[in-house]
């Protein structure tokens, strides 16, 4: 049988099972068998997490035909203009890679977040703003590199949320009911939306 996993991964764990440097991995809060992430979340990147069992998930999330969303509360220095953000949502030049147009907006409050441990850095002269960023692909450190191209260094990044895109509709994946380091094995109504895009091509 899949298994389809949601998992809130904390700060400083590992996307995979084992490390040989002795580092907190997923293994240390998932004891089924046999999955692995699907897509990843870097060592200092907290949130949204999907595993499975289901090998073929794994071309259909990260392929750029399909195109899903992820969604990212991301703590940068300072306090950025509408100015700062719009080259975000143009699409912005990193490392030789032109960037899809992102979704971006400046929160006006602090999102609900626990904690995070260890705690950020503070610096009383520098303040800081969240925002909520909104991508269509999924490069390695990419909402980091954009948010440093603008000249906003990120502090604290968390996947909240993703989509999963079918000629059917739009099946949203959260960490809402989660706390860092639990996870839960998919609805019914989250498991036809997985299996409606692994009928697709």
């Amino acid at each position: 049988m899949y298994r389809y996993l949601l998992f809130y991964k904390p700060y400083d764990v590992l996307c995979q099972f084992s490390d040989t440097e002795g580092r907190s991995t997923l293994k240390d809060f998932i004891a089924v068998p046999d999955v692995y992430a699907v897509g990843r979340l870097d060592r200092d990147s907290e949130g949204l997490l999907l595993l499975t069992n289901h090998g073929l998930l794994q071309h259909r999330i990260a392929h750029p035909h399909f195109a899903h969303s992820r969604t990212y509360w991301v703590q940068v220095e300072h306090i950025p203009t509408e100015a700062d953000l719009h080259p975000l949502r143009q699409g912005i030049l990193i490392q030789k890679y032109q960037t899809r147009p992102a979704q971006v907006r400046l929160l006006s409050l602090e999102p609900d977040l626990p904690a995070r441990i260890p705690p950020i850095r503070s610096r009383k002269s520098i303040p800081t703003s969240w925002l909520e960023m909104t991508l269509t692909e999924g490069r390695n450190r990419q909402v980091r590199h954009m948010t440093a191209a603008i000249g906003f260094p990120t502090l604290r990044l968390v996947r909240v949320a993703m989509e999963i895109k079918t000629k059917q509709g739009i099946t949203p994946l959260s960490i809402a009911g989660l706390n860092p380091g639990q996870w839960r094995d998919i609805s019914d109504q989250e498991r036809k939306g997985i299996q409606q895009l692994l009928k697709e091509k």
